[in-house]
């Protein structure tokens, strides 16, 4: 009997943007990386896309694209992320898609997710439909093909939720199996087969027959062994990966089987690291050894079709034992991390929430009535405008949906509109309830999500939401006594954070001290253009005053704005920003504010600035996260500059001694193990972060004084630093590099290898294991060359295998 193995992986990060801003600020907790989705994408998206089979030996035998042999969905709001910010990996997602439709009888591995992460059967009718035509949409524009499966989050299910699927042509969906309630074979009516427990055999499709007479196919994946990927450490060793998977095949069977899990797919390098080879290598095994054929639900389903159907449990998801009260009660689901800590925060949060989504619903239906001639049909549409907000896109939108030719008023009306129902929708992803505290990353981003909706409310309506939203919100407890309730932290974080054309205006007011921009920029989701701009100098201050026009790509508001800054010196600033209201009266500022300026009377500046702008209520405090980090930086760097050479001075005045001292192996005192960490570290940085070439001989000097003086090297971030630039330089290989440039990596590779730290090289594998497909027989032919034997050396400090029959013809691997 046939057998068939589909590993299926849920992809998906909780959004993590700006909501004024539509961008990932910096995150600390981070680091190295800038965001904890920079993070993942190099722990997992990334390492999937590019995935080692190693030797016996440890070398590298095949680097492979783990997409193209799994079922997979990525939420839509992670792939626009890595559209931008990660294209290659991104690519090769998209890549694999398309080679899986040529392996899997045109079926395509990647399937749908309903749009923003919400838990399906908590959500009102509306909201559930919107989700599943955004998901769907989004899927089309970037997979360019419709799906067949979709992905309900955190496999959250009711039999309404099923209903918005099959309406929307949605072909099957995956479960757990704890989900079903009862098994019958189709066509023999009767009761069904109680299999309540986790009973539900998972080796066949199943069908769900719906009470609008629609139907749709079901597959419940093995809990026990997606158990054991998850939590149990199966992905230590692909080959028992393997064999457990396989495992799961019975001969007592008489159909075809297919023996499918369903994990996280961060499991696979971000939770687990490596986990990925064992992914990669099970995948392998599983082919080479013949023990199964590989497949995806839309091949197997239409080579075997349902034979029986399923009846399903409502209101139940596959983590939280309670059904679906992870994310509306205190049901006893946590991380585990914060005994004691209770998540009775949870219910006020979402009563909030749906207080507020009702409150918006009733005017934006009949402010949106004079606009739209379908309000909630322009509403499911707009996810057209999300994909492609491009002046043509719109008015395609425009000149399907308004009931009349809008003015340039109505259309930004119409844009905040939809803009504050697409955050009444993004403040429901379901990161909000899953962990323990009310203060935590993931809650604050859903409430921002509300704030925002309520900052485009009052724009429109004017009316009092914001209170009523406190009032129920207050009613949600932290478990951190100082952090109060969510009143208290809707105040310290989200008001905050709260954005305005007059803030971006401030914003580039500011950061223009410190890094010049062209007539025409772009901040986050913002389009700043210079009318007017005046700059002095006298000393270390500077002043500047100026006009420009902020204009929102999100909304299309804009404003013309006048500031001015006055920079003492070091993080001293003090900024106005106002409307524009015209040129007599910017004259008036710019000469006051000038004559008193370059009189050398600051605080005379600071009161015309004080009294023409009414109030100067903005500082380097005023910055958006990044850009305020890069000026602090900016800042500093004279006086880092001072530090690293007082340090650098003690240290070349008493090298001998502390030569001395490793020479007899006695520890060096700490004020000058302090200093040689400093300038020895500062030293290997340079010449990795800046330097080009990398000066080798003279970094493997530092390492070796490091040795001998046993100073630990490694320390703030340089293994990272090494690896990005590593990075740099495969992008910048050409297609066919020559001797020289062999050498060279060679050397850079020699020396990194001797560091006594690890330094990943991965981007150079991936590289040189492509020249290997390409360029490496070419040069093969003309027997052992100069080239042949450098690029040799080359995969062995790599750790890459040497084919002993080389390919005849180039395969590259995807690019990620």
């Amino acid at each position: 009997m046939e057998r068939y193995v589909c590993i299926h992986s849920h992809f998906y990060q909780p959004p993590r943007e700006n909501p004024w801003l539509e961008g990932i600020e910096l995150q600390d907790s981070a680091e190295p990386y800038h965001d904890w989705n920079e993070r993942v994408a190099a722990e997992c998206y990334t390492p999937n896309a590019t995935a080692r089979i190693l030797t016996a030996d440890g070398r590298i035998d095949k680097i492979v694209n783990n997409y193209a042999s799994i079922s997979f969905n990525f939420g839509p709001t992670l792939l626009s992320w890595m559209e931008e910010k990660a294209p290659g990996t991104y690519a090769a997602i998209l890549d694999a898609d398309q080679l899986s439709r040529e392996t899997f009888s045109g079926h395509g591995n990647a399937i749908a997710q309903v749009y923003n992460h919400v838990i399906m059967p908590l959500a009102n009718p509306r909201d559930k439909r919107t989700q599943v035509m955004w998901g769907l949409r989004d899927f089309q524009d970037r997979f360019g093909r419709d799906p067949e499966g979709m992905w309900l989050a955190e496999t959250g299910l009711d039999i309404d939720s099923l209903e918005a699927l099959a309406d929307n042509g949605i072909k099957f969906t995956i479960l757990a199996q704890h989900q079903a309630r009862g098994v019958r074979k189709l066509g023999q009516g009767g009761k069904f087969r109680n299999v309540e427990g986790s009973k539900i055999d998972p080796t066949r499709a199943y069908v769900c027959k719906l009470p609008s007479g629609r139907t749709i196919n079901l597959f419940f994946y093995d809990g026990a062994i997606s158990q054991a990927v998850a939590f149990e450490g199966l992905l230590r060793n692909g080959e028992d990966f393997a064999k457990r998977i396989v495992g799961g095949f019975s001969e007592h069977r008489d159909w075809p089987q297919l023996m499918h899990i369903a994990t996280d797919g961060e499991t696979y390098g971000h939770h687990h690291r490596y986990g990925e080879m064992a992914l990669a290598y099970a995948l392998e095994y599983i082919q080479q050894e013949s023990l199964a054929k590989l497949t995806n639900y839309g091949e197997y389903l239409e080579n075997h079709p349902a034979t029986h159907e399923a009846d399903i449990i409502n209101n139940t998801s596959w983590s939280c034992a309670h059904g679906v009260e992870r994310w509306r009660s205190d049901c006893g689901c946590n991380s585990g991390m914060h005994q004691g800590w209770k998540q009775n925060w949870r219910e006020p949060l979402r009563n909030a929430l749906d207080s507020l989504r009702e409150d918006l619903a009733v005017p934006f239906e009949s402010e949106a009535s004079l606009l739209f001639k379908d309000p909630w049909a322009a509403r499911d549409a707009y996810i057209n405008v999300i994909l492609d907000r491009s002046s043509a896109s719109l008015a395609e939108y425009f000149a399907r949906h308004a009931n009349h030719l809008l003015t340039r008023d109505e259309e930004i009306r119409a844009l905040q509109l939809l803009e504050m129902e697409r955050h009444a929708m993004l403040m429901y992803t379901s990161c909000g309830w899953f962990f323990d505290e009310l203060s935590g990353l993931e809650t604050v981003q859903v409430i921002m999500y509300a704030g925002r909706a309520l900052q485009l409310a009052q724009v429109i309506f004017r009316d009092g939401f914001e209170l009523r939203f406190l009032d129920k919100l207050r009613q949600a407890q932290s478990n951190v006594i100082e952090y109060g309730n969510g009143a208290d932290i809707y105040e310290r974080w989200v008001k905050s954070a709260e954005v305005d054309l007059l803030k971006v205006g401030a914003h580039y007011a500011i950061s223009s001290l410190f890094d010049r921009y062209e007539r025409k920029s772009s901040i986050f989701c913002y389009d700043v253009e210079i009318e007017n701009d005046k700059r002095s100098a006298s000393g270390r201050a500077q002043l500047a005053l100026g006009r420009a026009c902020i204009r929102s790509r999100i909304t299309l508001e804009q404003a013309d704005i006048t500031y001015g800054v006055l920079h003492f010196g070091d993080h001293n600033i003090s900024a106005g920003v106002r409307e524009f209201r015209g040129d007599q009266v910017f004259q008036m500022l710019e000469v006051n504010a000038i004559a008193t300026f370059q009189a050398a009377d600051l605080p005379g500046t600071l009161r015309v600035l004080d009294r023409q702008f009414e109030r100067v209520n903005y500082s380097l405090r005023s910055l958006f996260k990044d850009e305020r980090r890069k000026v602090l930086k900016e800042i500093l760097r004279s006086t880092m500059e001072e530090v690293e050479s007082a340090y650098r001075q003690i240290y070349e005045h008493h090298a001998p001694l502390m030569d001395f001292f490793g020479e007899i192996g006695s520890p060096l005192p700490s004020v000058l193990r302090l200093t040689s960490e400093f300038v020895l570290n500062a030293r290997m940085r340079r010449g990795f972060d800046v330097e080009d070439p990398i000066p080798v001989a003279e970094l493997r000097s530092v390492l070796q004084t490091a040795n001998r003086e046993r100073v630990p090297l490694g320390v703030n971030s340089l293994p990272f630093v090494i690896s990005r630039r590593l990075t740099r330089i495969s992008a910048s290989l050409p297609a066919d590099p020559n001797t020289s440039s062999l050498d060279y990596l060679n050397e850079v590779i020699a020396l990194v290898r001797e560091l006594p730290f690890e330094v990943s090289l991965s981007k150079l594998q991936d590289r040189c294991y492509e020249y290997l497909q390409s360029v490496f027989p070419v040069h093969a032919k003309d027997g052992e060359s100069e080239w042949v034997r450098r690029f040799m050396e080359l995969c062995d400090r790599l750790q890459l295998r040497i084919p002993e029959a080389l390919p005849s013809e180039a395969a590259p691997i995807p690019a990620a």
